[in-house]
């Protein structure tokens, strides 16, 4: 018997339990609503059944505009992170840099994404390059924070022992200080991939053509009718929000096995 297989069933399972558990208490109290003749009660909460039956019958067009949201939520997240990786290096290597950009860095986080998505899409009047811009901005300030952090974690004992060999500055940034800060980074990362897909989503409410946030304006405006096709294109940009945050987890365990949390338990083989 392996020492892998038991624990990991052992660990899904009330997983499934829990998940199962919640299904039939949102049925029930769905029902319930109905029963008490209670207003818009399938739009407010609609059977679970319902919403994964139109989810399978317009998988098609969910998957297209799905997929349209998603892509350029993704080419907006790749810009902010190296966008972010590369200001924090400068910042971890100038004070003069942080103390000339981190304010700003910090300032542009106080607008309210709410009112900065219609602002952006009134000047660019492209619905893609707005939503790149808009996941892009998400992505950097997290990632710019936690790679800085990573950064300057490193054992100064380390830094000292690297420079009495006649290390050159960018030998300690490639050997001791870039490795040192990758769980920091992904853990910025993984932060900003569901908040970049959000900004897709919000951009597309502003009046777009295409994407899962179309989909959800105009259903949302059909009312009680279109209530089940409504409640899929939010599962549907739930799923991409963990679909995005999934690529980095896995992306994260394949460059950065050493890892505490991704080594072998004691005892169990993989």
């Amino acid at each position: 018997m392996r020492g892998g297989g038991l624990p990991a069933r052992g660990r899904l399972l009330p997983l499934a339990v829990w998940i199962a558990g919640l299904l039939a208490l949102w049925e029930f109290v769905s029902w319930l609503l109905l029963q008490r003749n209670v207003p818009l009660a399938q739009s407010k909460l609609p059977y679970v059944h319902e919403v994964l039956a139109t989810l399978w019958e317009y998988s098609g067009t969910l998957a297209r505009e799905g997929g349209a949201t998603f892509a350029s939520a993704g080419v907006g997240f790749a810009a902010g992170a190296a966008a972010g990786v590369l200001l924090a290096v400068l910042m971890s290597v100038s004070k003069l840099v942080e103390r000339l950009t981190f304010p700003y860095a910090v300032a542009s986080q106080m607008i309210p994404i709410l009112g900065l998505a219609p602002i952006i899409y009134g000047i660019v009047r492209d619905e893609q390059t707005s939503r790149i811009l808009i996941s892009g901005y998400i992505t950097f300030f997290p990632v710019a924070l936690n790679m800085l952090r990573g950064l300057r974690s490193v054992d100064p004992n380390a830094v000292d022992l690297m420079h009495s060999l006649a290390a050159r500055p960018w030998t300690v940034y490639g050997k001791l200080r870039l490795p040192a800060a990758v769980p920091g980074l992904f853990a910025g990362l993984k932060i900003a991939a569901p908040l970049a897909v959000t900004g897709a989503i919000l951009v597309e409410l502003m009046g777009a053509r295409h994407g899962i946030g179309v989909l959800m304006l105009r259903n949302l405006y059909y009312g009680p009718s279109h209530a089940y096709m409504f409640w899929s294109t939010v599962l549907v940009g739930a799923l991409l929000g963990l679909a995005g945050y999934g690529l980095i987890s896995l992306l994260e365990r394949l460059l950065s096995p050493w890892q505490p949390e991704f080594r072998p338990k004691g005892g169990e083989r993989s």
